[in-house]
């Protein structure tokens, strides 16, 4: 699985060198891997000395998609490296390589030759230093953390909240929560969060709920500043 994950993956042909280094395996092992895999039915052109490259794979259904289509696709996985979030983007790129393995031969390439590309000026962001997995996870599985928090006038707070969701942008990265000491919505800067924990408290199924009130009160909130005509 590691093999085909790579196969996938990696810019094509793929040198024995280079899969035996991502696969953690040695060359010898890995020329026995995809007789092992050839002998299965994938499909995999190539030889020692020159690379590989997978041109079939039965693990995945066919896909197929238009050119604007793949377009969008390129560049909006393409764009999550602009987040400053490194695992999220190598999911993404993971996830692309899995859907180009499913084009056809034609669709394949115009995913290889994208004409359209993601490119903001750098900006300082500030570094994220806790564990963003758990976080992640505890939106993901509804459960609440406790953090210590530092404001933008550098005072400390520890506090237990109900992570909602994440917001992304190319300054920084917010975290919408419902704070059980406030007993109200709240917005958090993510490099501001110096310590994160798991804490004790289930709030499923409530989080969708809790989201789309804090959405409604933005909302207004918006509207009402906006300009009379």
């Amino acid at each position: 699985m590691r093999l085909l994950e790579a196969l996938r993956r990696l810019p094509k042909p793929v040198t024995a060198m280079r899969l035996a280094a991502e696969t953690e395996i040695s060359t010898r092992q890995l020329y026995r891997d995809i007789a092992t895999l050839r002998a299965g039915g994938v499909l995999i052109d190539g030889t020692a000395g020159y690379g590989y490259t997978l041109t079939e794979d039965p693990a995945l259904p066919p896909q197929s998609f238009s050119r604007l289509e793949i377009e969008a696709l390129m560049l909006g996985i393409a764009s999550l490296g602009d987040f400053g979030d490194t695992a999220l983007a190598t999911a993404g790129r993971n996830a692309l390589a899995r859907i180009v393995a499913t084009l056809p031969d034609r669709q394949a390439r115009q995913a290889a030759h994208a004409t359209m590309r993601s490119w903001r000026p750098p900006e300082p962001r500030a570094a994220i230093t806790i564990d963003l997995a758990l976080l992640r996870e505890a939106c993901w599985d509804e459960f609440s953390v406790r953090i210590a928090y530092r404001d933008a006038n550098e005072r400390m707070t520890e506090r237990e909240i109900l992570p909602l969701g994440l917001s992304y942008s190319p300054r920084t990265l917010m975290l919408v929560a419902w704070c059980l000491l406030r007993e109200a919505h709240r917005t958090f800067e993510v490099p501001r969060i110096v310590a994160i924990e798991r804490g004790g408290h289930s709030f499923r199924p409530r989080r969708v709920r809790l989201l789309r009130d804090y959405v409604a009160l933005r909302t207004a909130e918006w509207k009402a500043k906006a300009p009379t005509a």
